[in-house]
């Protein structure tokens, strides 16, 4: 199924979010956005996905870099690629957690071009339905993966619906961990979405990993001052430490007070990925944490 030349398409290259959007929206069905570029080209190559339109975000200045806000929160573009995040002495400095799930992300190479924007937003990593089988995911009536025969190793242990394929994004649990919010311009305006709520499940729609439809485009996201300058952890365990995708990841943010030796775990939240459709809350561990000592 996989091939050495992609099907043509019309490139175009906007200059601004609004052009993008317009011309997304225009599109439909048949337009797609590229950011980095790192996923996409798999499915282009391979000829799974057959856009007609492809609108390169690359030329939009809005949509890159860290900026500190007035509140005394972060502000990164979507086109911020994952090097600079891992190298920024804002994010390392107060959002740690981030700077540590960028540099887990696949090769020094990939991070140089591959965006957060990309990253949260990549497409799910099943065998299946990367090679164009047509599996529930791809509007089909079948999960081949889902059987004692499947290759499903990397797949989901909660929230199957049809479909078992898990979010393969390193810096989405460290998104949802630091209570970030999305912010996404399309059609309809702009509005704001708490990374816990950007994505979604099968049971939502198996066709999208995230919110964003036709014309959507994230330009931003968010990450309060309230976890700035938490303590945070952050651990991925793949087969390889460089280039493969997570088999899980663990990302963490506390607030602890007191004194040393006798602190207590004020606020926590906790974010296991590769598990799921989605980022998953522990929910349950962070109220058995909370209160505790240290």
């Amino acid at each position: 199924m996989s091939k050495d030349m992609m099907s043509a398409f019309e490139l175009y290259q906007p200059d601004t979010v609004e052009g993008a959007v317009e011309l997304l929206g225009r599109f439909g069905e048949d337009g797609w956005a590229l950011a980095g570029g790192n996923d996409s080209f798999d499915w282009f190559k391979d000829r799974v996905k057959r856009p007609k339109y492809v609108v390169d975000l690359g030329g939009i200045a809005s949509l890159k870099g860290i900026r500190e806000t007035p509140d005394g929160g972060v502000e990164i573009g979507a086109l911020t690629t994952l090097t600079e995040i891992e190298r920024s002495e804002v994010i390392k400095s107060r959002y740690k957690v981030l700077a540590d799930a960028a540099r887990r992300v696949a090769s020094p190479q990939i991070r140089n071009s591959g965006t957060i924007g990309g990253n949260v937003n990549q497409d799910a990593r099943c065998w299946y339905y990367r090679y164009g089988v047509n599996c529930y995911r791809a509007g089909g009536n079948t999960c081949y993966a889902d059987t004692p025969e499947g290759q499903n190793r990397e797949h989901c242990l909660w929230g199957a619906d049809r479909c078992v394929a898990v979010s393969p994004s390193d810096t989405a649990p460290a998104l949802v961990a630091l209570d970030a919010t999305m912010v996404v311009l399309g059609p309809g305006g702009q509005r704001e979405v708490k990374a816990e709520e950007f994505f979604i499940g099968p049971n939502i729609d198996i066709e999208r990993m995230t919110v964003l439809e036709d014309g959507d485009v994230l330009t931003a996201i968010k990450i309060p001052a309230e976890w700035s300058g938490a303590r945070f952890y952050f651990e991925k365990v793949a087969d390889r430490n460089t280039w493969d995708f997570p088999l899980v990841n663990v990302a963490a943010a506390m607030k602890v007070s007191g004194a040393a030796g006798s602190e207590t775990v004020d606020a926590i939240r906790i974010v296991a990925g590769a598990v799921q459709c989605v980022p998953r809350r522990l929910t349950v561990v962070e109220e058995v944490v909370r209160g505790q000592a240290k």
